[in-house]
Order: structure tokens, then sequence, then C-alpha cells
């Protein structure tokens, strides 16, 4: 039909050429004409049939084209139909066969299904939260389209992370019935870091001050714990108002940032970041004034109390801080809702910022009622009773920040803790909101450590400080280590009949034994076992000041080891302590005494948190008197205090110390004996002072033993540490002191909870009486009645004989080795042998006198000196997945004779 329609046109067009008279025109076009593109044949289709379909239906199949039997078709049609069948995402392959004849036959090979996707190399991130980023999952068909998009994602997800370098390879693993395997194969590369920051533009300060002012910090070893080193978009613009804040601190009112650039390095493993800026001039204050609507406000006073004065350089820090100031002043008058805004006059001609603080006219406000919200567990009753306002009193922010203070000092919350204002029912009135967050207030503690004298240590404690919710507290601790062990059980009642008085009750039993190392073998010296109860009582008497008062009874029972410091020195078969072996210092400690002490203790506490203090101080002073009764009588007062200061950035410096004597009220009978007795003196060591062991400071007896032969001149002193007889004493007076810095890391040091700080200690204990030496050692003399002294300096020190005698006073002898049947044997006959005590002595044999004999040592008594012994060190507390973990690292930079030194501690707990 077209082919009719298009001879039909040509006839219709050639017919004016032939009516024409004379020759023709020449026509090029004419003679050479343009074949026109030959139009599409249709055909008709005359079957559809689709093959290969497994899941699918033919029809489905069918749906997506426009194909249909007894209707025409061209190549265009077939090719959109191959089209629109590859776009529905259903179909891996397709292909349309037959076009010739018309019987067409759509051959097609189904997407598979997904059997599982899997992850592979990534460790930073981890698989089930990829799995909520990606679209594919079982039983899902695979599309390529499909796993374009989720690569993209994935990469995405790192790219939040700060791994630029992050890159994605999908594979598709076939398995049986059309089913695949999608497995991305992660390369997750390192954080990308910020290599350099670049500052352009800035004159006055170097960019090394400048950097510290701002968030981002280098890559460099010195921010090796910091997680600021790695790019973060949303850091840029933080930093850019870091930088503003940093001028305007320093008086640059005109400083901006121009542009900030971050690019992205070829390796894509690091970022360069550059600022352009303009500095400005620097501006100076000019004329300070307070103009107060608030009549009871004298504006000239507020104004000379203000921080800032005309002609310091202009502070924007100082200005907020001001505003600040004078809205605390106005809430300590009761004005809750003051309006403070400072009006700001530049002359950038006199580089001046003229201030006016302008207070806006306030209601005097009351306080309507005070909401608790957020206590599961902890009873209203607690909180209230910690607020120093209360409802229709008038508002007062100095006692609103007190009872936040104190509610913190709890350590019933999470820190942060803030009393927020809201507005009343009118406005005169203003609610307090306390909404509180809880933490855990049980805690149990687990400790560990080694010590060189003590070996394995290991504590453990429990303590419920929020019982009930009622604020009370229940312990349980339990202390094991070579050289003690103890129990302890205690509570206590804050607040007793919901009286402000504060009772409470300890019973414990506490075994310790004291030791020391002969030779490399350890030897327990004495053994002391306490067993008593304590009660103590509180009563506030101001806001900080409080009275404690307690009494303490308990039992003291020192034994020392038989096997090892008693002896039979009279012979009648009762072992004795043996001054030699044990010295005469513990000798005359064993007993049992029972200790009825009384004391008093007056404590004043301004610290914003007792669990983590920043500010404030603690003042305590404590005298107990013991002879109310039982057997030891004595007087002991003791001074600790404690001083905190946030330094800014995070700093928390503070400075310690403690103090404490003990007097006598019963003198010694026996010269070289001390009147108070070794168990009753003050000790320090681990882990008060660091840097030291356990008992490490102070005076003490050393006593080194001799090797060799005196009289061959072999005689030397055995000066290895593991030889030497150290034994404690302890002292009446002691102090010690100590500066520490809490020094604040980077944000993510601070999401691991690292708290390092650096610290320096000095202290002492000292002041007890010498001990008499326990034996004296001959000294060897020459020829001619010159003493002599080893090749080491030390004198040449005979053995001492000590003669036995038998319960009557009369000597041992050993029979002569004359005596046929008895030689060798120890009789009280000085000549012969009696079978027994009462027998007569039979024989001739001139017998000798028996004695021991004691290998001779060298006793020194050292330490006992007010010299200050000094340690430095620095520690990390840690809030670790398994609990809390402090660690020292100490040095001893100051000591004296017979100090023993530790250099790291450690201990570790866990809350519930």
């Amino acid at each position: 039909m077209l082919f009719c329609a298009s001879a039909l046109l040509s006839g219709i067009v050639a017919a004016p050429a032939s009516a024409q008279s004379g020759p023709a025109a020449p026509n090029p076009q004419a003679s050479n004409p343009t074949p026109a593109p030959p139009a599409p044949v249709p055909r008709v289709t005359k079957s559809l049939r689709v093959e290969g379909v497994q899941r699918l239906e033919p029809e489905t199949i069918l749906s997506y084209t426009r194909l249909r039997t007894g209707e025409p078709y061209t190549t265009e049609t077939v090719d959109q139909a191959i089209k629109d069948l590859l776009g529905s995402d259903l179909l891996a392959d397709v292909a349309i066969e037959g076009l010739e004849t018309g019987d067409l036959v759509i051959r097609i090979r189904e997407n598979p299904v997904i059997n599982r996707v899997v992850f592979e190399g990534n460790k930073r991130l981890k698989s089930d939260k990829i799995l909520k980023e990606v679209k594919l999952g079982p039983r899902q068909l695979f599309t390529r389209t499909a796993v374009r998009a989720d690569v993209a994602r994935i990469v995405e997800l790192y790219r939040r992370q700060g791994r630029f370098a992050a890159t994605v390879a999908p594979k598709m693993v076939s398995l049986d019935q059309n089913r695949v395997d999608v497995v991305f194969e992660i390369d997750e590369g390192p954080k990308s870091k910020v290599r350099q920051i670049n500052i352009i533009g800035n004159k006055v300060f170097g960019s090394r001050v400048l950097q510290g002012a701002m968030a981002t910090k280098q890559s460099r070893i010195s921010a090796l714990f910091s997680s600021n080193t790695s790019y973060d978009q949303d850091r840029l613009a933080y930093d850019q108002q870091k930088l503003r804040q940093f001028y305007l601190t320093e008086g640059y009112a005109d400083f901006r940032v121009i542009s900030a650039m971050a690019e992205l390095t070829p390796d894509k493993r690091d970022f360069i970041i550059t600022y352009v800026v303009e500095e400005g001039p620097r501006y100076k204050f000019g004329p300070v004034t307070v103009d107060s609507a608030i009549r009871d406000f004298d504006d000239k006073r507020l104004a000379t109390a203000l921080q800032i004065k005309e002609g310091q350089w202009y502070n924007a820090k100082a200005v907020e801080d001001t505003v600040e100031q004078l809205s605390e002043t106005a809430g300590a008058f009761g004005y809750a809702f003051a309006d403070v805004r400072p009006e700001f006059q530049r002359d950038k001609d006199a580089l001046t910022m003229t201030m006016n603080f302008h207070i806006g006219e306030s209601n005097r406000t009351y306080i309507e009622r005070i909401d608790i919200t957020g206590n599961r567990q902890t009873q209203d009753k607690v909180i209230r009773r910690e607020m120093r306002v209360a409802e229709g009193d008038a508002f007062n922010t100095f006692l609103v920040k007190r009872s936040q203070d104190r509610i913190n000092s709890l350590g019933y919350f999470e820190d942060k803790f803030e009393i927020e204002r809201k507005e009343g029912s009118t406005p005169d009135r203003i609610v307090l909101a306390a909404n509180v967050e809880e933490r855990a207030n049980g805690e149990l503690t687990l400790s560990a450590g080694f010590s060189s004298l003590e070996s394995f240590i290991l504590q453990a404690s429990i303590r419920q400080r929020n019982f009930r919710g009622m604020g009370q507290t229940v312990s349980a601790s339990a202390d094991y280590s070579s050289t003690s062990k103890s129990i302890e059980l205690g509570f206590t009642e804050p607040y007793l009949f919901d009286s402000n008085v504060a009772l409470g009750a300890t019973i414990f039993r506490r075994d310790y034994n004291a030791f020391n190392y002969i030779g490399s073998d350890r030897s327990t010296t004495y053994e002391q076992v306490s067993t008593g109860f304590q009660l103590v009582a509180g009563l506030p008497l101001t806001e900080y000041w409080t009275l404690s008062t307690r009494y303490t009874l308990m039992k003291d029972d020192v034994t020392l080891d038989k096997s090892t410091f008693y002896s039979d020195t009279d012979g009648d078969g009762d072992t004795e302590c043996d001054p030699l072996k044990a010295g005469t210092y513990y000798c005359q400690a064993i007993g049992s005494r029972i200790t009825s002490l009384v004391g008093v203790s007056l404590i004043y506490d301004s610290l914003n948190s007792r669990i983590r203090p920043s500010r404030g101080h603690r003042l305590s002073f404590s005298a107990d008197f013991a002879g109310l009764g039982g057997d030891v009588s004595y007087l002991r007062g003791r001074f600790d205090g404690a001083k905190y200061w946030n330094v800014g950035k995070g700093f928390i410096f503070s400075l310690t110390g403690e103090g404490g004597y003990i007097h006598g009220l019963k003198g010694s009978t026996t010269a070289g004996v001390d009147p108070i007795r070794i168990t009753d003196r003050f000790y320090l060591g681990e882990p008060q002072f660091r840097g030291f062991d356990i008992r490490g400071v102070g005076p003490r007896v050393k006593r080194i033993s001799y090797t060799g032969d005196p009289t061959t001149g072999t005689q030397l002193l055995n000066t290895d540490k593991d030889s030497v007889t150290d034994d404690a004493l302890g002292g009446k007076a002691y102090y010690l002191t100590k500066a520490e810095l809490e020094i604040p890391l980077g944000a993510g040091a601070r999401e691991m909870g690292l708290r390092p700080s650096i610290f320096i200690q000095a202290g002492a204990v000292f002041n007890i009486t010498r001990p008499s030496k326990t034996v004296e050692f001959e000294q060897l003399k020459d020829s001619s009645g010159k003493l002599l002294y080893n090749a080491d300096g030390s004198p040449t020190l005979l053995p001492k004989k000590t003669y036995v005698y038998d319960s009557n006073g009369k000597p041992y002898y050993v029979v002569a080795s004359t005596d046929a049947n008895y030689a060798g044997q120890t009789t009280t006959c000085k000549v012969g042998y009696a079978a027994s005590a009462s027998a007569a002595c039979v024989g001739t044999s001139l017998n000798t006198l028996y004695y021991t004999e004691t290998s001779p040592f060298l006793e020194s008594f050292v330490g006992d000196s007010a010299k200050p012994r000094i340690s430095i060190g620095f520690g990390v507390n840690w809030t670790s997945p398994f609990g809390p973990l402090r660690i020292d690292v100490a040095k001893d930079i100051i000591s004296v004779d017979g100090d023993d030194a530790k250099l790291i501690t450690f201990n570790v707990g866990t809350q519930f």
C-alpha cells in the first residue's frame, strides 16, 4: 500500500514536466537524486512464546513488552521490548528470536536469587551495622544496579568513620537452583588523618598557637591518644568558630575567616586543611558601665565590682563572664530571670569598645515548686533533704548552686547534673527541675598487686551506697595477701529517724603478718589479730562544718612464730621469745591487749563533689583518746586537708596534706622501749605514698649478717638485699603532702575514660625511742689488744656464746670425750655424768660448759628522720570495660637508708 502511494506520488510530481514545451532546463539534482531510506516493513506476530522461565510466569514477562500475537512488529519495537525487559530488574539476559518468520521466541535468563550477603575484611564496622544500611538481602533478586548502590552506601559509611581510602569490591558466588551468594570484599584502609593545617593571613599569632586553639589536630606523635586527628567535616565549621573565639578573647573584634578548604591527598589517606583569615586591628575596652532597671542595684557599685576595666584589651570571654556574674548577682537577690544584655559601641578610629551592661526590669522571684524526675530507685526525700532551698522561699542562685553540688556529691547520679530553672505560673514564680539520671551505686572492687615484700595481693569489697534507695550505705570487704587478711562489715544511716544526724557501725577482724627476709627465705615476724567494732555519729554544725564522734573497742593479739623466734633458754622445756632471733622490739610487743578509744573530728567540706572534686577544699581535725578502760593509754591527733582548682581547659590541680602525732600517757618502764607499742604507731608507704612499698618509709632495724671466718681474716658483711633483715618499726609522728595535676586528653581518650595525672609527693614518719641493741658481739683483737676490722671496714666480730641453764639455775655441761659411755652428752654435772636430775654424778671426766653460739651480725637503727622523702611520677585512671583501673609509676628521688622503694602499682574494680 505504501509502495502504491509512492508510485502515485511520483506520477503526480512528474506530470508537469512532460507538458512543458521546449527543452527542459538542466537540473543537476534531478539528474542524481538521493535515494530516501526505506521505511521499515512491519511484520505480523504469528506466535509468541517465552522460554527460560523458572520462578516467573510467562504472562509476567510479556506484561513488560508491547509484543502481542496478531499485531505487527518492527526491529525498533523488538529492541524496545528487550530494553523494557532488562529494565525490569527481573532478568539477567534477554534475546528475541524468529523475527524473520513471525514466530517470536523470547529467551530469558532470570536474575538469580540471593542466598546470603557476606562482608569480608570489615573490622572497624560490624556486619550487623552494615546490614542495616544495604538494600540487598536473602531471598531478594540479584541486580547489578542494587549492588552498585549498596557499594556506594558502604563506602559512605566508612567515610563517616573518617576512612576515605576504604574500597568495596562486590563478588558473586554462583550456587545451584540459580542462587548466588553476594560477597562484599572490604578494604577498610587507614583512618584519614589531618596531615597538615595551613593558616594564611595570620600575622600576630603563629600557626602553632592557632592550631592549639582548634579542636582538629595534626597527626603527630604528640596527639597519639587524640581522636581529633581524623578529618571531620562538621569539625571544620567548629574550628572556624574556635578561631574566632580565640581572636575575640585577644581583642581582635573584626577577625573573620575568609575561607576554609579541605583537600584529600591523592592516596586518600590524609587531608590538608587550609584557612585564610583576616585578623584586623586590636581593640581595648572603653568606658565600662552598668545600667540597671532594678532599683535595688547601685549601677556605679556594680560597675566598680566588674572584672573588666577600661584600658584592658577587649576580651569576648570576659564579657560573657561578666554577664554571668551580673546574672548570678541578680539571682542572689531573688531575681531569677534578670535580663542582662551587653551593649557594644565600637570606635574604629580610637580602637576602643565601649561596654554598657543593661539589666532589664525584673520581678523578685519565689520558688513555686521543686520537681524531681528520673529517680527510679532513689526516694524523693533523699534528694530533697540535700536542697538548700524549699518551695515558697525566695530564689537564690547561691543556694541553688550549693544544692546542686550537694546532690552531685551523693554520687548516686550521673555527672553534669544541673538544676534547671523554668518559669512558673506567674512572672514572679519559678519552678526548679531536678532531672536526675541514676547511676550504678553498687561497687564491686577487685584490686591486685605485686610487691617485693608481699608478693601477690588481693583485695575485694562490695558496697551499696544507696541501699533501698534511702541513701544508706552497706559494705563488706575482704583482703588477702601474704601479710594480711581481713574482713569488715559496715552500715551507715545518713539521716537517723529523718533527722540531720548520721550514724554508722562497723565490725571487723583484721589479721596482719609482718615479715622480713633472711637470706632468700621470707620469715614472718609478728602476727597481729585485731577484732572489734566501731560506732560513728555525725552532726552538721553549719552548711560546711560537721562534728563527728566515734567509739572503738577492739582486742589485739600479737604473737611471734614459735618455731622461728622462740628458744628454750633455761632448759625447762618451755620456749620463750628469743631476742637474738626476733629482736627486743618484737619480743616486747607480744601479748593480748584491749583498746577502748573515743574520738572526735571537726570537718570542713566545700568540695563540689566527693566523688571527683574539681574545686573547693576539705579540712579535717581529729583527736583520739585511748584509756577509757582497756590496757593502753595514749592521745593521738591527726590533720588532713585538700584543695582543688579547676585551672581551665580540663586541668584539675590539687594540693593535699596530712599529718599526725601520738603521745603515750604512760611512760616506758624499760630502757630502749617506746611507750607506744609497735601496732599503734604510724606507717607510710603504698598505697598513700606512691613510689614506696608497704610500710616502706620510716624507722627500722636492719640486720646484716657476716660471711667467712673472723679468725682467718675472711669475714665480710653480706650486703645482698635478700640477705638483709629489715624490720619496720613505724613512728609517733608523720606527715605526707602531694601536688597532683590531672591532664585532659582528646575527645577519644575521654570517651575511653582515660584520666592521666602527674604528681609529686613528700613525707616522712619518725620519732620513736631508739631500741636497745639485741646483743653485743665481742670484737676480735690482735696480740697487742688492738681492735681488728675486716677488709670492707666493718668490725671483726666473734660469735656470741650463750650458756644454757636448767630450771634451778644450774649450768649444763658437755661430757668430755674421754668418758667411754656418755661422751658428748649434756649434764648438770661438772665432773662425770648423772642419769637424771636427782641422781648422783658418776665418773671422773672433767666436763666443759655447754653453750649455744649466735653468728655475728651488724644491727643498725635507721630511717628515724623527719627529712622529707620525695617521689615523682605519673598515673592513669581508666574507666575500662571491666571496671575502673588505676596504674601508677613513681620513682623515689629522695630517700634515706632503709627506705623500700616500689616503681609500679595498680588496682582494678567494677560497678553494678
